[in-house]
C-alpha cells in the first residue's frame, strides 16, 4: 500500500521554548482511517497543523505525495483537507453554498464545475437541504457537517479532523459518524472520544509528549487499560471496544480494496452513487 502521509523525526519547538514534537514518526497508507489519541498537551494539534503547512518544524514530512516545503504550500493545501474543531472558524460566507464554493472558486474552476462540487460535497454530508441557508442559522452538528463539505469540495487526498465530536449532542454525534463512515477518503481523526475512534477507525496511534508511543489496531489499543491509563486516557464505563472490532476490520478490508483503484478514479466518480442535492443551485455564485 502506498503512503499518503510519511513523517520521520518530526520536531517542533514553540517560540517560548516548549518542545511540542520530539521526533515523531508516522506512516499512513491510502484508504486508512487512523485515530490520533493522547492527553491534552501531547502535541496532537501541533502535528495536525504541520500537515498543511500552518506550522513548520524540523524533520521529513511528505503528505499526499508532496514534500512539505515553502514552494509546495499551495499544492499541499489543495491535497490536505483540515477540518477545525470549531466549524465557525471555517464558515464565514452569507450562505452554505457560498462557503462550500469558496475553495473551488479560489482554485480557478469555472462556475459549472464549482456548482457540481458544491452539490456533491453537500450530498456527501447530507446537507443538501441547507444550501441556501446562512451558516449561523444551523445547529452545531449541521455546521460541523457543512465545514466538512467545504473541505470535500476541494477533493483532498487526506481528510484531517480535529476533535470532530466536540460539543455535539448524541444525535448529532451519531449522524456525523454515519456521514464519515460512508466517505471514501484516507482519514486522520484527532479525538478524545475513544468510542467514536473505535467505531470509525480501524487503526489508532497514541501521541504522548510529542512522540508516537503506541500504534496498532484501534480495538487492541483501546482494550489495553494499562496503556490508556499511562497516557491519561480512559474509556467510558461499560464500553467494550471488541464489540465494534469486526465492523472495523471489514471496513479496513473494503478500504484497502478501494485504494487499489483510487488512482484511476476521480472524486466525481467516487461520489456519483450518492443522492443528488435537492433544490436548485440558485444564484449564490
Amino acid at each position: 500500500m502506498t503512503c499518503v502521509l510519511d513523517a520521520h523525526d518530526l520536531r517542533y519547538r514553540y517560540p517560548d521554548g516548549r518542545e511540542a514534537l520530539r521526533g515523531l514518526d508516522l506512516t499512513i497508507g491510502h484508504g486508512e482511517r487512523v485515530a490520533v489519541l493522547g492527553p491534552n498537551g501531547a502535541g496532537k494539534t501541533t502535528f495536525v497543523f504541520h500537515l498543511n503547512g500552518l506550522l513548520r518544524g524540523d524533520g521529513r514530512l511528505e503528505v499526499a505525495g508532496v514534500e512539505v516545503e515553502d514552494k509546495s504550500m499551495r499544492e499541499l493545501r489543495a491535497r490536505v483537507g483540515l477540518v477545525f474543531q470549531d466549524p465557525d472558524d471555517q464558515l464565514f460566507m452569507p450562505t452554505v453554498r457560498d462557503d462550500v464554493a469558496f475553495g473551488p472558486l479560489n482554485l480557478g474552476l469555472d462556475r459549472d464545475r464549482v456548482l457540481v462540487r458544491v452539490e456533491q460535497a453537500l450530498a456527501a454530508v447530507r446537507m443538501e437541504y441547507a444550501v441556501d441557508r446562512a451558516p449561523h442559522q444551523l445547529s452545531m452538528g449541521e455546521r460541523r457537517r457543512v465545514a466538512i463539505a467545504t473541505v470535500l469540495a476541494m477533493q483532498p487526498e487526506l481528510l484531517v479532523l480535529d476533535e470532530p465530536t466536540a460539543n455535539l449532542d448524541p444525535r448529532a454525534r451519531r449522524e456525523l459518524l454515519q456521514v464519515l463512515d460512508r466517505i471514501d477518503r484516507t482519514m486522520l481523526v484527532v479525538t478524545h472520544d475513544l468510542p467514536f475512534a473505535a467505531e470509525l477507525c480501524e487503526r489508532a496511534v497514541i501521541l504522548s509528549a510529542g512522540r508516537i508511543v503506541a500504534d496498532g489496531a484501534c480495538c487492541a489499543i483501546l482494550a489495553d487499560e494499562r496503556l490508556l491509563s499511562e497516557h491519561d486516557l480512559e474509556l467510558p464505563a461499560g464500553f467494550d471496544p471488541s464489540r465494534v472490532a469486526p465492523d472495523g476490520q471489514s471496513r479496513a478490508l473494503r478500504l484497502r480494496q478501494r485504494s487499489r483503484t483510487r488512482s484511476s478514479r476521480g472524486w466525481e466518480q467516487q461520489i456519483s452513487a450518492l443522492p443528488s442535492a435537492g433544490g436548485s443551485t440558485g444564484s449564490g455564485l
